[in-house]
């Protein structure tokens, strides 16, 4: 099983496809339902790369499981669109071992065309920014920060446009922001996306993980009007994980993320590069950081949850 990647899926017609995602292939059940698969596929700036990362589609799905459990029990409010992990019954015997565990049911809903981005330490664009001009996603913020460090008045909400697959996200001011989506859901986009970091921040720096930042997406319930959690949820594709034990501000952090994966593009001269293909070297060390962040926030290991699942 270890050796086994899903970089694409074909349901042979049992459900109509969607639309294919960086990482996820979104297929219909029926007019209110999706079922999200995540497949193997990694990306970095905006840029599949031609091979995937065993199982990390099961992963990247148990571990949104985990967090929409511990959020909404968090924070009772919360409305998030997962359903369920259960595979709809038409899909065929044959593809089910292949796709337990890396779908799962959701909600069909209007999606909000912007990424909620929560930065509660200064670091990647955010501090590439901030060297060059002193503003992260054009907001001013305290002079005289250094790499890696905490905001000095808590996480800061900085959106991006929400780029289709081979596009590139734009970091955008929160104003801009209010441009797209209207004012009415910016503002509440922007206090439950700071919620949820908060939350998750907390429990996470309990078990050694710095959550430094996150993504948050948010779809529309237009019966009730209500702001919905959508997408996936804290994983390693979008976040950045450090190991608190080394954290020293300063200093680029280590991390268990896909961090590593941008760096090794980034020193061989690939960075958005297309159809690159990552040696085993890589493929190995994603995965490994991939299952050390699961391990650390869930407090299990995967395979152990697996075990029980079937």
């Amino acid at each position: 099983m270890d050796s086994t990647v899903v970089t694409e899926t074909d349901l042979a017609g049992t459900l109509p496809l969607v639309a294919r995602g960086k990482v996820r292939d979104l297929y219909a059940v029926d007019d209110q339902t999706l079922l999200f698969i995540a497949t193997d596929r990694i990306s970095a700036y905006d840029v599949i790369m031609k091979n995937g990362i065993p199982n990390k589609g099961i992963l990247l799905t148990l571990l949104s499981e985990f967090w929409f459990s511990y959020l909404s029990s968090a924070l009772p409010n919360l409305r998030t669109h997962f359903v369920s992990l259960a595979l709809p019954a038409r899909i065929a015997p044959n593809l089910r071992r292949t796709l337990q565990n890396r779908s799962m049911q959701v909600r069909k809903l209007h999606i909000f065309p912007i990424e909620a981005i929560v930065r509660g330490y200064i670091t990647g664009s955010a501090w590439k920014e901030y060297q060059e001009k002193g503003t992260v996603h054009g907001m001013k913020v305290k002079e005289g920060l250094k790499e890696s460090e905490a905001f000095p008045d808590g996480p800061i909400y900085s959106p991006s446009t929400k780029a289709e697959a081979g596009q590139n996200d734009e970091n955008i001011h929160p104003g801009k922001a209010v441009e797209i989506v209207g004012e009415k859901y910016a503002t509440r986009i922007e206090e439950l996306a700071l919620s949820l970091y908060k939350t998750a921040r907390d429990y996470a720096l309990e078990r050694g993980i710095i959550i430094a930042d996150t993504k948050f997406e948010f779809g529309l319930d237009a019966k009730t009007d209500e702001i919905v959690l959508v997408d996936e949820v804290l994983t390693p594709d979008s976040s950045r994980f450090w190991p608190a034990s080394s954290y020293t501000v300063g200093e680029t952090q280590e991390s268990f993320d896909k961090q590593y994966l941008r760096n090794w593009l980034t020193s061989k001269g690939l960075k958005g590069k297309p159809s690159v293909e990552m040696p085993a070297e890589v493929v190995r060390n994603t995965e490994t950081k991939y299952r050390e962040a699961f391990g650390a926030l869930v407090g299990r290991k995967w395979r152990d949850i697996l075990q029980e699942k079937r």
